[in-house]
């Protein structure tokens, strides 16, 4: 471990110093002190011998940082050096880092187990939260390592030339994508940037502003860099250049987003606005009638001027303080990955995306370093520390001159009060219905829009927000009509008052006129018309010009979604996510429970098809009343087939309410998480066991039932043709399979972009499962959303998948990309794609061909 000297004048500041770093660390990094003179007339001075001997008391082959005040401190830690032998020189940094903020930077890093490059970077940048707070810039010089610093070891002979790992690299880019590293754009950066070992920061040379650690969201959030910016990434480390050139392919490929510049588009006219209407922000199309509810939360509201109402206390204890606070933030993961999951299915991963940021926010090193810093050096309570850093992150926000990046501080104030909330055992609060209405409140967060049901939430109508805020964004995907930036008046509207909204002008009647209903009717029916001709092509079947034929089925995980499903041309159900029976409850679900939801999904699917995958919880999916204990890497532990055969009462359960429902419909079932054929065989045993069961017992169910498995593990591809003869049919589960093909879990923000279904690794394992699924005269469908990437149509036709299954709101887009090609055309890229070297030149192989005309 590194150590750390503090080297003082004053022999009370440096133990005042010592203190408030023990107190940050707890006792965990090596740290000396060498201050002050042995005279009591004159206590104010520097000793090189006392220098010395603090180095030599903490030193290790990690290294030691040597941090100074001023003047003569700088002399004597030159003069002590020259005690050591050479060798030891080189391990020994002195730091030009201010004394205070640099230690405790310093110390916090080096009590994680960072090496001296990162600890020594720690210090150097330890002023930037307090520069960016009072709004003062720090410039390149003093808030990266440079080459010139990083092989300037003080004791060093001159001409030493420097290590790779000490030469700083450097790379220009400009940003295309249209909203420029907003949140989610920002997000994919920090998680590309954590996967490297090598210390990156980044600038926006354009507005001329401070370089930033890339490890850091909020950071890299506020660069505030649009379309058109020029920035600078550089990297210092063993990796510096696989990470630039990471960076770069990110930066280059548009962050996955469409590069599409904002268009206008011809608005409806709209009834004139009677003394009884509001006007404000119109944030998603549609026509919405219907009685308002008010939606009362109790929030704590950051802003730069206003107070936050958090209970504040001292404590004796600090590190019960930070052990709490740790919790919190472990429950709110799960939580934000409960809501990713949900809104992945209901809206889809691109705009879901949106809490992949949050994920981060959590997980922000310096945010979590200010935190510990005020539970530790002020000895506050959890809530008062978390608060206070919160209020000046949403503060920074509100200062930038972005209008755009200021909307992200609600996305701050999201997940800000979820810790608080968890912190303080409040229940969540959610918008409970018992009739469809128009949603009126002060704001929504993205958390709460995006657990709102479209079924019952008809509208929204709030006094805060912007067009382009997350909430707004995640209600144009919901397909919720919405008017934010309201007037107050809206918030004295009474429960029950019938409301008319019109997302697309912006304006709100209250109590509307007869003749003001009747236009707006109209509109709705005019708008409904243009969105089924839409829907039309999403209705057709799915064929390519030479009428080969895939089917296009959907990812579902409530009664709920089905009938979106169909609505938006979905030829059945791929893939019934069972779990949803299992949440919020204290308990399993029965055998009737189950069978009530089964039917009425395959009621309402009438001759289509409707696959349900058993029971799959576990990794991102713990059911704490299953008695599940935590693990360490739980994608890689009791899951899945696994859990459920070692529960076989909860598996027969759920197989014999599956076999019920079966009856006069056209059910599947599929078993996940298979990765041996010993496996399979003892779920179909099982499964043989209650069909026996039912037989004798008279109950009817489906004699000829397909069984599949999902294909989700690399061993089960290996031996897929095995596999092949045990069942009727395969699923892709490529959200799994690429996270195992690449070593990389999908839910952990630093590693998530290498679990890439499109990278070559992946598409050669999809090759392999469809090939021995041919072989063995069974189909092969996949129910990963890599299809909802209308970039991935092609290469799955020319694959040979048979069917695939994905979020509802993608399917119109896949069969529209199927639509205008032909098998040899899909076939052709594919075998290019399989040649390439990484998902970035697999998606330009299918941009650059003759299809490209498609995904613009």
């Amino acid at each position: 471990m590194v150590g750390i000297v503090i080297v003082s004048h004053s022999k009370g500041l440096a133990e005042g110093v010592r203190e408030l770093v023990v107190q940050m660390v707890q006792g965990k990094v090596s740290l000396a002190v060498a201050a002050g003179v042995d005279d009591p007339q004159n206590p104010l001075g520097t000793d090189a011998i006392q220098v010395y001997e603090a180095i030599a008391s903490v030193y290790s082959e990690d290294g030691v940082l040597v941090l100074m005040d001023l003047g003569s401190a700088l002399m004597s830690a030159e003069m002590a050096l020259e005690f050591f032998p050479p060798e030891q020189q080189t391990k020994v940094h002195l730091c030009a880092a201010p004394l205070v903020e640099g230690a405790i930077a310093a110390a916090v890093a080096a009590a994680s187990g960072s090496d001296m490059q990162r600890v020594l970077a720690e210090a150097q940048a330890a002023l930037v939260p307090k520069a960016t707070q009072l709004g003062a810039a720090i410039n390149h010089p003093s808030s990266i390592i440079t080459e010139e610093q990083l092989t300037h070891d003080i004791g060093a002979p001159e001409d030493a030339s420097p290590t790779a790992e000490q030469i700083t690299r450097e790379i220009h880019l400009s940003v295309h994508n249209r909203l420029g590293l907003h949140a989610r754009p920002a997000a994919k950066f920090v998680a590309c940037a954590t996967r490297f070992q090598s210390l990156i920061q980044v600038c926006n040379l354009t507005k001329s502003s401070g370089f930033v650690r890339a490890d850091s969201i909020n950071q890299v959030t506020m660069l505030g860099a649009r379309q058109g910016h020029e920035i600078v990434i550089t990297a210092t480390g063993t990796d510096a250049d696989e990470a630039l050139a990471a960076l770069q392919a990110l930066v280059e490929s548009h962050f996955g987003e469409d590069d599409i510049s904002s268009e206008s588009h011809p608005i409806s006219p709209s009834p004139p606005l009677p003394p009884s209407s509001l006007k404000g922000i119109p944030a998603s199309p549609g026509v919405a009638i219907a009685p308002s509810f008010q939606f009362k939360k109790t929030t704590v509201v950051w802003h730069h001027a206003a107070p936050i109402h958090v209970h504040e206390y001292h404590v004796e204890n600090p590190e019960t303080e930070w052990q709490r606070l740790q919790s919190a933030l472990r429950i709110a993961r799960q939580e934000i990955q409960a809501l990713l999951t949900h809104s992945s299915i209901q809206i889809g991963d691109a705009e879901a995306s949106i809490f992949d940021a949050h994920l981060l926010f959590l997980e922000d090193p310096i945010l979590l370093e200010t935190v510990q810093e005020r539970i530790f050096a002020l000895h506050l309570n959890a809530e008062a520390a978390w608060s206070a850093v919160i209020e000046e992150v949403a503060s920074n926000y509100h200062q930038l001159e972005d209008p755009y990046l200021q909307e992200r501080v609600a996305d701050v104030v999201d997940v800000g009060q979820r810790i608080l909330r968890i912190l303080s055992g409040t229940p969540i609060t959610t918008v409970d219905l018992s009739q469809p209405a128009i949603l009126v409140a002060c704001d929504l967060t993205p958390s709460d829009t995006a657990s709102l049901d479209p079924t019952k939430v008809l509208g929204i109508c709030i006094t805060a927000g912007s067009a382009t805020a997350h909430s707004a964004i995640l209600a144009r995907s919901l397909g919720i009509p919405a008017v934010v930036g309201l007037p107050s008046e809206i918030l004295q509207v009474a429960d029950g008052t019938l409301l008319s909204v019109d997302g697309e002008t912006g304006n709100v009647w209250i109590e509307p006129e007869a003749d003001t209903l009747a236009a707006l009717e109209v509109k709705r029916h005019t708008q409904q018309t243009a969105r089924q001709k839409a829907l039309a092509t999403a209705h057709q079947p799915c064929l390519t010009r030479d009428r080969h034929q895939m089917s296009v089925l959907a990812n579902i995980g409530s009664i709920e979604d089905t009938q979106q499903a169909l609505s938006m041309g979905a030829e059945g159900v791929g893939l019934l996510r069972t779990e949803f029976l299992y949440l919020h409850r204290t308990s399993a679900p029965s055998e009737e429970e189950q069978l009530t939801v089964y039917q009425a999904i395959a009621q309402l699917l009438g001759t289509h098809p409707l696959i349900i995958r058993t029971l799959d919880v576990g990794g991102d999916k713990p059911l704490p009343y299953l008695k599940m204990q935590p693990e360490t890497n739980p994608f890689l532990g009791w899951r899945g087939i696994r859990f459920c055969l070692d529960r076989p009462q909860i598996l027969q359960t759920q197989l014999r309410a599956i076999l019920r429902a079966s009856a006069g419909h056209q059910v599947k079932i599929m078993f996940p998480m298979i990765a041996t054929v010993a496996e399979i065989q003892a779920a179909k045993a099982m499964l043989a066991e209650v069909q026996a069961e039912l037989r004798q017992a008279g109950i009817p169910f489906d004699e000829k039932m397909e069984v599949g498995i999902m294909v989700e593990v690399p061993s089960a591809v290996a031996v897929a043709e095995q596999l092949a003869q045990e069942v009727d049919f395969f699923s892709l589960g490529t959200n799994d399979l690429s996270q195992y093909v690449m070593a990389a879990d999908r839910t952990n923000p630093q590693v998530a972009l290498l679990a890439d279904a499109l990278h070559p690794a992946v598409l050669r394992m999809i090759q392999q499962t469809v090939q021995a699924a041919h072989t063995a005269g069974i189909w092969v469908g996949l129910c990963g959303e890599v299809a909802a990437d209308p970039l991935a149509a092609p290469i799955l036709l020319g694959l040979g998948l048979d069917e695939v299954s994905l979020s509802p709101p993608a399917i119109g887009a896949f069969k529209e990309a199927i639509a205008q090609l032909t098998m040899a055309q899909a076939q052709a890229i594919a075998t290019t794609a399989l040649q390439q070297d990484s998902a970035t030149k697999v998606r330009e192989v299918v941009l650059n061909s003759h299809t490209i005309s498609l995904f613009e």
